[in-house]
């Protein structure tokens, strides 16, 4: 009598998602030798927690004390270098943001702020993006670590960069944004193209990347690529399926679109289903990953129903590429929520396996009643993301990676000092102004679904953490491909 066997339908490959356990993250089998494990460096300045918004303000700098809590409370940092990086300069700032911006967020502060109040309205100054004590020494913080990280990996001394402080994707050229003042996305990838081809940005914050899609809209070298809630009344309101780039960058920007509720399934086969042919299409020579875990079920401003299993699946997927990868932060509201998912994530990228008891750390009592990494996740929001309109989606990106048409090639050179006004001034040849004029919008829908209220009142107390270790300053490269 001959037996039933259960053959699989997917490829065994970790570029594919195993259907059959849709509901846990897919575990990967030793694919790489010992070793050959990639080298994790992890940034945290030291303080970068102590930091305070307002106290009914939903951005909590202390999330990212909770979390390195978590990564010295497992053990982590032991397969890691550990590194307290160097505050950025005023002319690191300047290599992407205004030079009079730089020098309203260094003059402001609290007290004379009732004396600035005409800067408000120019700099995008208020209750989102509010004036607080250091303001400026946190930006230089969080920027620096990006950009230490950034020039690591440009160094080729490590294979992964973390960063959780950073990933603040809103802040635009001259301007703050979406509770961000310095877009240190923008600088690190600006960093990484002074070495690096193409550099590959995903998003999968539940807000649109807005400030870096911006900042690289004109540019082939950059491909953006955002998973996000899409609806009239959710901020930034931008992202939809036609966004795609113009002039030199015509088709290297991507945007997925989503509805409330979205669940680990749908999820995960998408974004495997659009980064696998984005990647091999696009080829980049590094990736920019921005983590923010407010896509997590139970934000207090989001509305999917990730857990932090599935969320930490799209890390996995995208480290077993093998491209130098930095793995920056973003948003999250629930504290205790966002310092399991990037504790977890961190012992993702470092091949650490975590159990779902949670450590003794200085801060045990936020994570309870379970205190456990994977808490159940209760509260489900009803998924409007029907299968048509994922495979819509999925359809319309498949299309939009056809007429990317392979990756830019780049031309040997020296990389001047202003590497942004290089890439702005990039000429379009006859035939890219002639594409330009027939920008189609194959594809596109937007929600105006219902609004979610948003005001909470958690007061929460910061607290120190220890040192770390520093490193150098960057030097003047030589493009490489």
């Amino acid at each position: 009598m001959s037996t039933l066997v259960d053959y699989p339908t997917f490829s065994d490959s970790p570029f594919f998602f195993d259907r059959r356990n849709l509901h846990i993250a897919q575990e990967e089998g030793a694919h790489v030798a010992s070793h050959s494990a990639p080298r994790v460096a992890y940034f945290h300045p030291k303080d970068v927690g102590n930091y305070h918004y307002g106290e009914r303000h939903p951005m909590r700098p202390h999330r990212l004390e909770l979390t390195n809590n978590l990564v010295l409370g497992y053990g982590i940092h032991e397969k890691m270098a550990m590194y307290n990086p160097r505050p950025a300069t005023e002319e690191e700032l300047r290599e992407f943001h205004d030079a009079d911006y730089v020098d309203f967020l260094k003059r402001v502060t609290p007290a004379n702020a009732p004396k600035l109040t005409k800067d408000y309205s120019m700099y995008n100054i208020g209750d989102d993006c509010p004036v607080f004590h250091e303001l400026f020494k946190f930006c230089e913080q969080y920027a620096g670590a990006s950009l230490a990280a950034a020039r690591k990996l440009a160094n080729e001394s490590t294979d992964i960069a973390i960063n959780w402080s950073g990933g603040l994707h809103h802040a635009k050229k001259g301007e703050a944004s979406g509770f961000c003042y310095v877009n240190d996305i923008v600088l690190a990838i600006l960093e990484l193209l002074r070495v690096h081809p193409r550099v590959l940005y995903i998003d999968i914050d539940i807000h649109h990347g807005d400030g870096v899609q911006e900042a690289f809209y004109l540019s082939n070298r950059v491909l953006t690529v955002s998973f996000h809630k899409y609806a009239v009344d959710f901020f930034p309101g931008t992202g939809n399926l036609s966004e795609i780039g113009a002039n030199l960058g015509k088709h290297f920007t991507l945007n997925v679109p989503l509805q409330d509720g979205i669940d680990d399934e749908s999820y995960i086969s998408l974004f495997k289903a659009v980064m696998e042919p984005a990647i091999t299409t696009f080829r980049p020579s590094s990736i920019v990953l921005q983590c923010g875990a407010d896509s997590l079920g139970l934000d207090r401003l989001g509305t999917f129903n990730l857990s932090i299993a599935a969320h930490g699946e799209c890390v996995r997927f995208i480290k077993e590429f093998g491209l130098p990868l930095l793995v920056l932060g973003g948003g999250g509201y629930r504290q205790s929520s966002v310092a399991r998912c990037w504790a977890y994530e961190t012992g993702v990228l470092a091949g650490v396996d975590l159990p779902n008891q949670l450590p003794s750390n200085n801060y045990y009592e936020f994570f309870g009643p379970d205190y456990q990494l994977h808490p159940p996740l209760t509260g489900r929001i009803h998924n409007f993301n029907t299968r048509q309109s994922l495979e819509r989606i999925r359809m319309s990106i498949r299309e939009k990676l056809r007429y990317m048409n392979g990756a830019p090639s780049v031309q040997m050179q020296e990389i001047p000092p202003d590497l942004m006004g290089f890439l702005e001034a990039e000429e379009r040849s006859k035939e890219e102004r002639d594409e330009e004029a027939n920008n189609g919008t194959a594809g596109d829908e937007r929600s105006d679904g219902r609004g979610k209220q948003n005001e909470y009142f958690d007061p929460e107390v910061a607290h120190e953490d220890g040192d770390l270790i520093t490193i150098s300053s960057r030097g003047k490269r030589t493009m490489r491909f």
